[in-house]
C-alpha cells in the first residue's frame, strides 16, 4: 500500500512545489491542501509551462473534486493551448459547482472574444461585472470587445469607467488615446487627460498621453511641456524622449531634438528608428556626413527601413552625386512602392542625370499617387514644356488644375503654356482665372517669360487686379 504525506498551507510555494517534483519522481502519491496546489499551478504558470501546469490540475481535481478554482484554472490553461471546446466544458463543470465566481465568465468573455462572438463575450462580461470586486480588468475587456466591433464611443464609454475604478490602469490611458485618435477627437482627449491630471498628477502616462494629443492637435510648445513632466515622474522614459524629439523637430529644433533623441539610449538599446530620425535631423542642419552615418546605423539594425535608405540617397543628392543617390532611392521604393515622395526624388535625380524620359515616367507615377502635389505638376510638365511637347504639358496642367482648382501657380504656368503656342484668347481667360485666385503670384508668369512684361494687354490686366 502506498504512503500518503499531507502538505498544508504552512509551508511556503517552492517547498511545494520542491515536495511534488519529489512525489512525481517517486510515482508517489502526496496530499496537498487546495492553496499549496494553486501555488505549484501558478509556479508552472509563471515558469511558462502550460503543460506541466494542466498535469498539477489533474492531480488537485483528483485530491479536491468539488474545489471550482482547479476547473478555471484548467479552462485558462486549455484557453492558452487553444483548446477551446475543452476549455468551455471545464467552465460548465466550475459553474455547477461554484456558479458566483467571476472568473468563469471573464474566462468564457476571454474564450468568446478570441473566436469573435463578440455578443456572447459581452453577455459573460456583463456577468463577470455583477459579481467581481475589482471590475477595472473586465471593463478593459470590453472596451477592447467594442473596438473589436468598431465601437469607438462605446469602447471610450467603457475605458473611462475602468480607470474610474483604477486610476493606474495604463492599459485603459493608452487604449483611451489610441479611440480618441480614431475618432479624431483630440480636443475631448486633452479635456480628459488634463482632468484625469487634476487628480492624479504623478500619472507619467497620462501626461505623455496628453502630450500625444497636444502632437495631433499641432500644438507642439504644449506637447514638449506634458513630455517633461513625464520624463520628470519616470526618467527611463524613452518613447517620453522619443516624442518630445520628434516635437521639437516640428519646431525646426533640430539640434535640440538630437539631444533628446540620444536621451532615449541612456534607457532602452538604440533602434533604427532613432539611428533614422537623429540621420534627419543632420540631414535639415545640413551636416551630411552625420546623417549619412546616422542612416547607416539605421539600416544596418534594420534593413526594410525604407525611410533610412531614402535618406542615405538624400545626403548624396545634396552633394550632387545623383547616380549614387538613385540607388538608395530605388532601394527605398522597392521597399515602399506606392510612397510618392520617393518617386519624387527618383524623378528629380533621373532629370539631373539627364534621364529625361525615366524622369518623366517617375513624374507620371508621382501625380498618380498625390494628385495635390503642385510642385510635381509643375515639375512633369515642365520637362514636356523643354522638349517642346506643348500640347502634352498643356494637358499635364490641365489635369493638374482639375486636382488642385485653388492652386494659382498652376493657372499662371498654363498662362505661360498657352502664350508660348500662341493661344493668345485662352491664355487670357486663364490669366483672368489666375488672377483671381492669387494675383500677388503673378511673378510666377514672368519668371516664366521674361518677354511677357512687355505685353501692354496683360499689363493692364494684372495692374486691374493688383491696384
Amino acid at each position: 500500500m502506498e504512503e500518503e504525506f499531507e502538505f498544508g498551507f504552512t509551508e511556503d510555494p517552492k517547498f511545494s512545489v520542491e515536495r511534488y517534483e519529489e512525489m512525481i519522481r517517486n510515482h508517489d502519491q502526496y496530499f496537498f491542501d487546495a492553496q499549496a496546489f494553486e501555488n505549484i499551478i501558478d509556479y508552472y504558470i509563471e515558469k511558462n509551462d502550460p503543460p506541466k501546469a494542466l498535469q498539477v490540475v489533474e492531480y488537485a481535481r483528483n485530491q479536491h473534486p468539488f474545489a471550482a478554482v482547479f476547473l478555471i484554472k484548467q479552462a485558462q490553461l486549455l484557453m492558452v493551448t487553444n483548446r477551446a471546446s475543452d476549455a468551455f466544458e471545464a467552465l460548465d463543470k466550475a459553474a455547477m459547482l461554484e456558479a458566483s465566481d467571476p472568473d468563469i465568465y471573464i474566462i468564457r468573455g476571454n474564450l468568446y472574444e478570441s473566436m469573435e462572438r463578440y455578443s456572447e463575450a459581452l453577455e459573460n462580461y456583463e456577468k463577470a461585472l455583477q459579481l467581481a470586486d475589482d471590475t477595472d480588468e473586465v471593463l478593459l475587456h470590453m472596451a477592447y470587445v467594442h473596438q473589436n466591433m468598431g465601437e469607438y464611443e462605446q469602447a471610450v464609454v467603457y475605458l473611462k469607467r475602468c480607470l474610474e475604478q483604477n486610476m493606474e490602469n495604463q492599459d485603459a490611458l493608452y487604449e483611451l488615446a489610441f479611440c480618441y485618435d480614431v475618432l479624431d477627437n483630440q480636443e475631448e482627449s486633452v479635456q480628459f487627460y488634463q482632468q484625469y491630471i487634476d487628480n492624479e498628477p504623478y500619472s507619467y502616462a497620462a501626461w505623455y498621453n496628453l502630450g500625444n494629443a497636444f502632437t495631433k492637435l499641432g500644438l507642439f510648445e504644449k506637447a514638449i511641456d506634458a513630455y517633461d513632466y513625464a520624463i520628470l515622474i519616470k526618467d527611463s522614459f524613452a518613447s517620453a524622449y522619443f516624442n518630445k524629439g520628434n516635437a521639437l523637430v516640428n519646431l525646426e529644433k533640430y539640434a535640440e531634438a538630437i539631444e533628446v533623441y540620444r536621451q532615449t539610449f541612456e534607457y532602452e538599446q538604440p533602434n533604427a528608428d532613432t539611428y533614422c530620425a537623429i540621420g534627419e535631423c543632420y540631414e535639415k542642419l545640413e551636416q551630411m556626413d552625420e546623417a549619412r552615418a546616422f542612416y547607416k546605423k539605421s539600416v544596418k539594425m534594420d534593413s526594410k527601413l525604407a525611410d533610412a535608405w531614402f535618406g542615405i540617397g538624400v545626403t548624396l543628392d545634396f552633394e550632387e552625386r545623383y547616380f549614387e543617390a538613385l540607388h538608395f532611392y530605388k532601394k527605398a521604393l522597392d521597399l515602399d512602392l506606392s510612397n510618392a515622395d520617393y518617386w519624387f526624388a527618383i524623378a528629380d535625380a533621373e532629370y539631373k542625370l539627364g534621364h529625361v524620359e525615366e524622369a518623366e515616367k517617375a513624374y507620371e507615377k508621382v501625380v498618380e499617387l498625390n494628385p495635390v502635389d503642385v510642385d510635381a505638376w509643375l515639375d512633369y510638365s515642365s520637362i514636356l514644356y523643354e522638349q517642346e511637347k506643348l500640347a502634352e504639358a498643356i494637358e499635364v496642367m490641365t489635369q493638374a488644375i482639375k486636382n488642385n482648382p485653388d492652386a494659382a501657380e498652376l493657372y499662371y504656368r498654363m498662362v505661360a503654356y498657352l502664350f508660348a503656342q500662341g493661344d493668345y484668347n485662352e491664355a487670357l481667360n486663364q490669366l483672368e482665372l489666375a488672377l483671381a485666385t492669387d494675383p500677388e503670384k503673378h511673378y510666377i508668369l514672368f519668371d516664366y517669360l521674361p518677354q511677357l512684361q512687355k505685353n501692354k494687354v496683360i499689363i493692364d490686366i494684372i495692374s486691374r487686379y493688383t491696384r
